[in-house]
C-alpha cells in the first residue's frame, strides 16, 4: 500500500512528536513513524527533569523557551502533564566544580535565569535533609523542574490526529530510498512517499540514516534508573551530585523518588537490559546525599538509552542529503530540549531557515565546545 506526504517523520518520542504537532497545525500532510510504541525509546525512559542550567547561550535560551511551552501543556491540552516547578540544585563537591558554577552562571544569568550560587547552609534550606560533608556549594534555579512524558505525548498525539495527521505505530523502518519524493518501506510492507524526512529515531537514528550512506557522530549509551514507593513529600528540586561516584535524583509529585548515576566507563550500544549492581549502588549514592530516603522500597528498575554526540551538545538541522533533516544525540536532555527544539524546527522545515541561531547545533559544527553540564 502506498501513502503520500509532505513531511514523514521517524521516531515517536518527545522530538518527533512535538514536531509533528506543530507540523500538522500549519497544516502540513505529515506521517509519524515509531518502530514500537509512542514513547517506547529514550522519552518515555526517562524521570522527566527540565532544566535552564547549562553552559552554552543557545541550549539555555532554549530551556528558558522549553519551561515556557510546559508551564502551557495543561491548557493547551485540556489535562495536566505534571508540570511542577521544584526547581534543580547542583552540588559542588570540589573548587574545580564550583569555578565551572560561577561561569555558568554568569551566562545564565545574561540569559535572564534566576539561578544563583549557594553557600553549604543555603543549600540545606532547600533539602532540609541533604548531607553536606565535603559540600563546596551548590548552583539553584528554582524555575526548574518537571513534568510527566507520556501525559505530554498523548497531548502532541492528540493534536497530530486533531489536524489529521498519521500514525504508523509498531512497524520498523527497513529502509529509506533517496529519490524524489522519498520512498520509506516499513516492516509490514507499507510504502511511504514523502517531499521531506524528519529522522528523530533516538538511539537508532544512526543505522537509519546508514541506509542512505549518511553518517552522523552518534554513539548510544545504556543509563539506568530507579523508582521508589511513594513517600510524604519533603524534597522538591532535583539533586544533582557532579562527583565521579555521584548521582541524580527527584521527588515527583505523587511522592515516588527516581533516580540515576552515569556510569563510568559508559556502557556502549543499544540496550535496555538491567545490570544487577545499579540497584545497590544508587541506592548508596542516593542515601549518602540524603539519608531520610534509606528505607524506601524501590518498586522498579529499569534502561534505556542516551544518544551522545562528541560535544554533548544535539544534532540537529537538515543533513547533507536535500530534504533530510535530522535532530539527534539529544546527550540525555531530549524531553527537556523537546517542546523548544520541535516548535523551531518546523518552522525550518516548512520556511527553510531558522527563526533563532541554531548554529550550535548544527551537523556540520566542529564539536569543540563541549557542554560542562551534562
Amino acid at each position: 500500500m502506498k501513502h503520500n506526504y509532505d513531511v514523514a517523520i521517524i521516531g515517536g518520542g518527545i522530538i518527533g512528536m512535538g514536531t509533528g504537532c506543530y507540523l500538522a497545525r500549519k497544516g502540513i500532510k505529515i506521517a509519524l513513524i515509531e518502530r514500537e510504541y509512542l514513547g517506547s525509546g529514550s522519552t518515555g525512559r526517562c524521570i522527566g527533569g527540565i532544566r535552564q542550567q547549562f553552559s552554552t547561550s543557545t541550549s539555555i535560551r532554549l530551556m528558558r523557551e522549553s519551561i515556557e511551552l510546559f508551564s502551557k501543556m495543561e491548557e493547551e491540552f485540556g489535562f495536566p502533564v505534571e508540570f511542577h516547578q521544584g526547581g534543580y540544585l547542583l552540588l559542588a563537591h570540589s573548587e574545580k566544580m564550583v569555578d565551572i558554577f560561577k561561569a555558568n552562571i554568569e551566562i545564565q544569568k545574561k540569559e535572564k535565569v534566576n539561578v544563583s550560587l549557594l553557600t553549604p547552609g543555603e543549600a540545606n534550606k532547600v533539602v532540609p535533609h541533604l548531607n553536606l560533608e565535603n559540600l563546596h556549594a551548590a548552583a539553584y534555579c528554582p524555575d526548574d523542574g518537571q513534568a510527566f512524558p507520556f501525559a505530554v505525548l498523548k497531548g502532541y498525539k492528540q493534536q497530530i490526529e486533531r489536524h489529521k495527521g498519521a500514525l504508523f505505530l509498531h512497524n520498523k523502518v527497513e529502509k529509506i530510498e533517496k529519490t524524489n519524493p522519498f520512498v520509506i518501506m516499513l516492516q509490514d510492507g507499507t510504502r511511504i512517499e514523502s517531499e521531506k524526512v524528519l529522522l528523530c529515531a533516538g538511539p537508532w537514528t544512526a543505522e537509519i540514516a546508514q541506509t542512505i550512506g549518511l553518517d552522523l557522530p552518534l554513539s548510544p549509551e545504556r543509563h539506568e534508573a530507579i523508582i521508589t514507593e511513594r513517600m510524604p513529600k519533603f524534597l522538591e528540586p532535583m539533586v544533582v551530585d557532579y562527583r565521579e561516584d555521584g548521582c541524580y535524583f527527584n521527588q515527583f509529585i505523587s511522592g515516588q523518588i527516581c533516580g540515576c548515576y552515569t556510569p563510568i566507563p559508559n556502557v556502549p550500544g543499544i540496550r535496555d537490559d538491567a545490570s544487577f549492581e545499579f540497584v545497590p549502588n544508587v541506592a548508596w549514592r542516593m542515601t549518602r546525599l540524603v539519608p531520610a530516603i534509606k528505607n524506601a522500597s524501590i518498586l522498579r528498575h529499569w534502561a534505556g538509552c542516551y544518544t551522545m554526540t562528541p560535544d554533548g551538545n544535539p544534532l540537529v538541522g537538515e543533513s547533507p542529503v536535500d530534504g533530510l533533516y535530522v535532530a539527534s544525540g539529544m546527550s540525555g536532555h531530549g524531553f527537556m530540549f523537546g517542546p523548544a527544539i520541535a516548535k523551531h524546527l518546523a518552522h525550518y522545515i516548512i520556511q527553510g531557515e531558522w527563526d533563532t541561531d541554531f548554529s550550535e547545533f548544527s551537523i556540520n559544527r566542529s564539536f569543540e565546545n563541549r557542554e560542562s553540564l551534562k
